[in-house]
């Protein structure tokens, strides 16, 4: 790392900028607004403020590390993390990993988006020395840098899924899930009965994507009744693996919960059904479902609604009523019920596919085709960002 000429307040900037963009990407990465074109566009923007940092050498690192001094947040730490992997600086990497303990799962989070953009000739020796020691957050990064990648280890995920560590054997599991390793469906399965929800839940998709449902669905339905924040994810993998029929029938009772009625409505879509429009437009229609109404609707259709007016961005618009809802998109039942009886959809749209809808359609194939390992959905079509 070499110090270069450089002009402080362009690579501060820079440093910002990576910072902000990498949270926009993260927070749209599996939503159902952009696609793998929208999500390039930023890509292109991140990589050019990540190469100007490395092209400042010292002064960029500088500048970043300044930077995570004012605001030790996570959008920082990926600056951090991504400027110390590119370069393979062992010195740099272990101030970032240090920098990742004071955050705890969103610092380990920050780090594992820095390893998904670091090419492997990078990562491979760091990932044998992660995987070998005895700290546990490092074998999480090793662990993230196999899932990123899609790299099976061999013999010794095993002994990783079997840790001493939650953290260690959840993602171990996860890993285990998405490359079909039935070989590991007992730790799977013993993950479904781990202390926190989240990891319940990791353990329920593995062992799901590992052909076991039958254990996995009751451990999945207790956390839609009792954890609210997983509720979505949870009724999700439910219907993913659940027969229509009966997955009908099973969101029919959610739905008929007060708790649930958000999280139920906004999972009607998964099933493909447009005829479930008309009850879908009526929700629309109602402050509490609104919001849930137009993510189904997002599903139903492979289409970008932000070339169409369905969707508003300030509810308020909508009445007082749904004034007080927070939410960039929210759609307008009367704009799509007529939508919807001109064309009944779809009509003269351009084929799209939300980033939400590339994420669920490589689950659906994964659980189609046992043998099959599950696809990096994240991969993006990258532009320049004038385009």
């Amino acid at each position: 790392m070499l110090r270069v000429a450089t002009i402080a307040s362009i690579v501060d900037q820079h440093a910002e900028d990576a910072a902000f963009l990498w949270l926009r990407r993260r927070r749209e990465i599996d939503g159902p607004i952009l696609d793998e074109t929208d999500i390039g566009r930023i890509d292109q923007r991140l990589e050019a403020n990540v190469e100007g940092l490395m092209a400042a050498g010292k002064a960029g690192w500088e500048a970043a590390q300044a930077r995570f001094t004012d605001y030790a947040e996570p959008g920082e730490l990926f600056v951090l993390g991504t400027l110390a992997l590119r370069w393979g600086n062992a010195t740099l990497i272990e101030v970032a990993v240090d920098a990742a303990a004071g955050l705890g799962d969103d610092g380990l989070s920050s780090l594992s988006a820095a390893i998904a953009r670091t090419p492997r000739e990078n990562l491979r020796p760091l990932v044998a020395k992660w995987l070998g020691t005895r700290d546990a957050s490092k074998q999480c990064l090793g662990l993230s840098a196999l899932w990123h990648h899609r790299v099976d280890p061999g013999p010794c995920l095993h002994d990783l899924a079997n840790h001493s560590d939650a953290g260690v054997r959840s993602r171990a599991v996860r890993l285990a899930g998405a490359l079909r390793r039935r070989d590991l469906l007992p730790a799977a399965l013993a993950g479904l009965d781990g202390e926190m929800p989240k990891k319940r839940l990791s353990a329920a998709v593995a062992a799901c994507l590992l052909g076991e449902t039958r254990s996995a669905h009751p451990v999945i339905d207790r956390i839609v009744l009792t954890e609210p924040g997983l509720a979505e994810a949870a009724i999700e993998i439910r219907l993913l693996t659940t027969a229509t029929k009966a997955g009908k029938g099973w969101l029919q009772k959610h739905l008929e919960q007060p708790a649930l009625r958000g999280a139920a409505t906004g999972a009607v879509g998964l099933f493909g059904d447009r005829a479930v429009m008309p009850w879908l437009i009526e929700k629309m229609r109602e402050p509490e479902l609104v919001v849930a109404a137009g993510a189904a609707l997002r599903d139903l259709f492979e289409i970008d609604f932000g070339d169409t007016d369905l969707f508003v961005t300030d509810p308020a618009v909508l009445g007082k009523d749904f004034a007080h809802l927070d939410d960039s998109s929210t759609p307008v039942a009367e704009r799509v019920e007529a939508w919807w009886n001109e064309g009944r959809g779809g009509r003269d749209h351009r084929p799209f596919r939300s980033m939400r809808q590339l994420r669920l359609g490589a689950l659906r194939t994964a659980l189609a085709t046992p043998d099959m390992p599950l696809a990096d959905w994240r991969g993006t079509r990258r532009f320049p960002a004038w385009m």
